[in-house]
């Protein structure tokens, strides 16, 4: 596993000034805690983790955190963002045994093209965009691909068809559907109103079906009082 530390600083001052004052100077509020540390408050460079979380891992990468004379493992947790600039505000980092398995959200990507589906104006309807996993931090993959080239209308790719890497295990439901192959809203459109239009002709033909049912009954019913006058 390549080395990826990052140096963090402690005694800083908790609440919103201060953490804007630490922003504008380039740190990052954090806070580090878990398998017997913390919670220890924390800064770290805002540069420094941009780089520690663009490692071919991702946002699933172990960064070694060096905290004065200690150095943990940890996994980058509960990353706040900026809601407009989209700029990391506050990260939890985790400590983590790399020796146990621990969980962690991947993001699933769609690969491929969904050529049935395309054909039919249809959509490819992603409905999980990540998907929880349990493995050692090592090997917690930063992706899951899902080829959706097979997909039809009215298909669907789920949990159990996706190939997770040696060592990563899944406790999700394996019947949960990931992507479905949807018809085109003009289509599903057309689909009811056929349907509709198909009912109200049933309808309509048992109603007239029914009048003369209705008629005859009448009639004998009025021949039969004729007779018994």
């Amino acid at each position: 596993m390549a080395d990826n530390t990052l140096i963090a600083e402690t005694g800083r001052s908790t609440g919103s000034r201060p953490a804007r004052r630490l922003r504008r100077d380039g740190r990052i509020p954090a806070v580090v805690y878990g398998n017997g540390v913390g919670p220890v408050s924390v800064t770290v460079g805002a540069r420094e983790l941009r780089a520690a979380l663009s490692t071919p891992a991702g946002l699933n990468a172990v960064v070694t955190l060096q905290v004065e004379k200690e150095s943990y493992p940890t996994l980058a947790r509960e990353l706040q963002r900026h809601p407009v600039r989209g700029t990391v505000t506050h990260v939890d980092f985790q400590v983590v045994d790399l020796n146990v398995e621990t969980h962690a959200e991947v993001p699933i990507s769609l690969v491929g093209e969904a050529v049935e589906v395309n054909r039919a104006d249809g959509v490819v309807d992603q409905q999980m965009f990540t998907l929880t996993v349990r493995a050692r931090p090592a090997d917690i993959p930063a992706a899951l691909e899902v080829d959706v080239s097979e997909l039809t209308v009215g298909g669907s790719i789920r949990v159990s068809d996706i190939t997770l890497p040696p060592g990563v295990h899944t406790d999700v439901d394996l019947e949960s559907v990931v992507v479905a192959g949807q018809a085109s809203r003009v289509a599903a459109d057309i689909e009811e109103a056929a349907a509709a239009a198909a009912a109200e002709a049933e309808a309509v033909g048992e109603g007239e079906a029914a009048a003369p049912a209705a008629e005859g009954e009448a009639a004998s019913g009025e021949s039969a009082g004729g007779e018994e006058g």
